[in-house]
């Protein structure tokens, strides 16, 4: 039923990770978080992923981070919700954190793309394998965050796998997300195969424009991991202006740009992304659903002028914040 619901389209937030100022675990606001997406509507969630820092690995805290969200979700979801994991790695590597997923109660993996030194047919194999254990989501990651350029005939062998349930396309290019397309298509699966939004600098326009006749059905998403009620409610709309109303259609329109300009100051495009993860965490902290900006690497953190920056945004749109919805259900969640 989770599988159903990947494949029609939803809001999936990649999840932060909460530390205390030591930069442990805290647990307390690490289930707060996942209380905040299941209450916001959000209809998944994917763990162990950049947004959750691929550092947990190093640290023993891979197993604690993917444990605590399946247990709030088992615990108090009364729907439909998507457990997405983030895999990494060779491929015993990947396995492994499939296997364990799969342990937890997950219904799909995202697989990481960077890989060093495998080449396609290399990561073609991981994927397969992988996809013996969970059904797998591609990713296509932007290489200012350690992606790569990954050919069209990849994607249509990737396509080709019957395990292979979704794609997140974030490669943050117009051309190599209609490669992405136009392979799903030419792979004779595309019905079988949803398109997710990564794109975060083209979030509105990917959910409201056809790309090669097929439709960017939802979002896979580190900018839904702040802001979600909202993010759920404008998913709502993108809905409606599909079932024809016009009037919404130009309203998400005029918005798109606004929405790009607010993950820019989140993202720390001007840092060159060297403040992403820190800048989710600074909304989070400003809401009260987190206690700083504490990252496991100590180097990274907020760039000079950024948290400003998101002040600027969150001031000139209103419409993107969802800080009354956060303040009225903060106290239960962080119970």
């Amino acid at each position: 039923m989770s599988i159903d619901l990947l494949r029609e389209g939803t809001v999936i937030p990649a999840h932060p990770l909460a530390l205390t100022e030591r930069r442990t675990l805290d647990e307390r606001r690490q289930r707060a978080l996942t209380r905040y997406y299941l209450a916001s509507g959000a209809g998944g969630a994917a763990v162990a992923v950049h947004t959750t820092q691929f550092e947990i690995r190093e640290v023993g805290l891979l197993r604690p981070v993917l444990e605590i969200a399946a247990e709030v979700v088992a615990k108090e979801a009364d729907r439909p919700f998507v457990m997405v994991a983030g895999a990494c790695g060779d491929t015993a590597q990947a396995v492994a954190e499939a296997e364990l997923a799969a342990s937890l109660g997950y219904h799909a993996v995202l697989l990481s793309p960077k890989v060093p030194g495998a080449g396609e047919p290399e990561l073609l194999e991981r994927a397969r394998a992988v996809g013996e254990v969970l059904p797998v989501i591609g990713f296509y990651l932007q290489e200012a965050v350690g992606g790569r350029r990954l050919s069209p005939s990849f994607w249509r062998s990737l396509s080709e796998q019957e395990s292979l349930v979704a794609i997140k396309m974030a490669p943050f290019d117009r051309y190599r997300t209609v490669d992405v397309v136009r392979a799903v298509a030419a792979s004779g699966r595309g019905d079988d195969i949803a398109l997710y939004t990564g794109n975060d600098d083209n979030i509105l326009a990917d959910l409201l424009t056809p790309v090669q006749g097929r439709r960017v059905v939802g979002g896979l998403l580190g900018q839904w991991a702040v802001w979600t009620r909202s993010a759920v409610l404008m998913f709502e709309e993108v809905r409606r202006a599909w079932a024809g109303d016009d009037e919404v259609l130009r309203s998400l329109l005029a918005r798109a740009a606004d929405l790009t300009d607010a993950n820019g100051a989140v993202f720390d495009v001007a840092g060159g992304f060297h403040g992403c993860i820190a800048g989710v965490h600074e909304v989070l902290r400003g809401q009260g659903l987190l206690a700083g900006t504490w990252c496991l690497d100590p180097n990274e953190g907020l760039s000079p002028g950024q948290a400003e920056e998101i002040a600027r945004v969150r001031a000139a749109y209103p419409w993107l914040v969802d800080d009354d919805f956060v303040a009225a259900h903060l106290d239960d969640w962080l119970r």
